[in-house]
């Protein structure tokens, strides 16, 4: 563990002390080094808990987490290079420190045993979220958007703290281990279902569950590229696995509080969906399909059987990077044309044809083809679901049909089409571009021949 979390920390002074010619080339080797040291967590290990230290363990559901956290470090650093172009050195350092920074409280919030660390991390991450957004983003509006982020996550979590705070009170300990083996503390008095109420809220608003999902397409759509591939590849997921920690150990939670998360979640599914064949903003499109994607984990980590479990720790995984690449494929073409509107930045494959068959892999993994691991993933989650209700295929089929939809009309708007008359000539699309993109997709294609890596069962 401390293999990993030190030389990210080192990473902040390498990069305040490198020279300016050397800035981006010394921190996007070493945190490819961190990633790549960072792949031995995948190995699956005879006990359930690598326990490093005593607050902070690694097992099967946190250790692709872990790996997917470590590797996106370079590949924001690497995606963030040309809109700091014109930017002052000290900026460029400020900019990096900030992403590095939120390294450390992500690795310890997906590896904590301990509740109190998890509720610190968890919290810490936002204040580098924040300054990311309301500094680098790109419009006025990132002000409004930060607003939004820091009062959602705020009031969402102060009640988790109160029952935080209200657990260790009546068990006595904190600790992941003992909470399992303690008898379950929160039952179906008024107090219980408050305080797993509040448990499940603080999670479900980072998750986000649609209703609460409001602050997410504005964050996105405001942030600079490397706080919108954080925002969705790993802050979403640390809502999701909150859920799925935290529901696991309180006991089974009671029906009057599943029913209505289950049914915001899959509904969510189906409203967002509609809601991104109506958008007109390339990055609000792919922030509202990324509510599409985590209602379907939040209704399979609420029914809480096994496979639910996998085929959500299997999603969560292959939409970071799915999300992810999406986002890095939208901002390339924000560098190009300076709009985000669909109707402004059609017609791009004669001009870019290399972009358009990263934006055409993308698709096709974004609305689960085989073999991608989303397609499994989805699949595993509707199987779960319909084991537990068979209504539910209504909704999952209907959310899977406008998935495919939108995502279709999300490509074929940007590459076919007629060219816009003021688009005359296009930057070339550059190798440090192409080398984003393989780097997002290689996993993805990889990890299908061995699902078990991500599935959280022990293999």
């Amino acid at each position: 563990m401390l293999k990993i979390i030190l030389p990210t920390i080192m990473l902040l002074p390498t990069t305040l002390l490198s020279p300016q010619k050397f800035l981006w080339v010394n921190t996007t080797t070493h945190s490819i080094l961190i990633a790549t040291l960072s792949l031995q967590w995948l190995l699956p290990s005879y006990y359930p808990h690598k326990n490093p230290t005593q607050w902070t363990g690694i097992d099967q559901i946190s250790s692709p987490l872990l790996v997917l956290c470590c590797w996106l470090l370079p590949l924001m650093i690497l995606a963030s290079q040309n809109h700091l172009q014109h930017e002052p050195p000290t900026r460029k350092r400020i900019f990096i420190s900030t992403l590095i920074t939120i390294q450390p409280f992500l690795i310890l919030a997906f590896s904590a045993t301990e509740l109190t660390l998890f509720y610190i991390s968890f919290e810490a991450t936002l204040i580098p979220t924040l300054i990311l957004i309301t500094r680098w983003g790109n419009q006025p509006e990132r002000l409004s958007a930060g607003i939004y982020l820091l009062f959602y996550t705020l009031i969402s979590s102060l009640p988790l703290l109160i029952v935080i705070l209200h657990l260790h009170a009546q068990i006595g300990t904190l600790h992941l281990t003992m909470l399992g083996l303690t008898p379950p503390t929160l039952n179906n008095s008024w107090t219980g279902l408050l305080s797993s109420l509040a448990l499940l809220t603080a999670f479900m608003v980072k998750a986000p569950l649609y209703g609460l999902h409001l602050w997410l397409p504005k964050a996105h759509v405001e942030a600079p590229i490397a706080g919108s591939m954080l925002l969705a590849a790993l802050l979403l997921k640390l809502g999701s696995y909150g859920i799925m920690r935290i529901t696991l150990l309180t006991g089974p939670i009671s029906d009057h509080l599943h029913y209505p998360f289950l049914t915001l979640a899959l509904w969510g599914a189906l409203m967002t969906g509609s809601i991104c064949l109506r958008q007109t903003d390339l990055k609000s499109l792919i922030a509202y399909s990324s509510v599409s994607h985590m209602g379907l984990v939040i209704a399979a980590s609420m029914i809480q059987t096994h496979w639910a479990f996998s085929g959500a720790m299997i999603l969560m995984i292959s939409h970071g990077l799915t999300s992810s690449m999406l986002f890095c494929l939208a901002n390339t073409n924000y560098e190009r044309t300076h709009t985000r509107i669909l109707l402004l930045t059609r017609g791009l494959q004669p001009l870019l044809p290399l972009m358009a068959t990263w934006w055409l892999l993308a698709n096709l993994s974004n609305m689960a083809l085989p073999p991608t691991t989303n397609l499994m993933a989805e699949l595993t989650i509707m199987i779960a679901l319909f084991n537990w209700s068979s209504l539910t295929i209504l909704l999952t089929g209907a959310a899977t049909l406008l998935t495919a939809t939108y995502t279709l009309f999300m490509l074929l708007t940007t590459q076919r089409g007629t060219l816009p008359t003021y688009i005359t000539s296009l930057q070339n699309s550059n190798t440090r571009e192409h080398l984003l993109m393989t780097l997002h997709i290689i996993p993805m294609l990889l990890l299908i021949l061995k699902p078990s890596l991500i599935s959280g069962i022990l293999s």
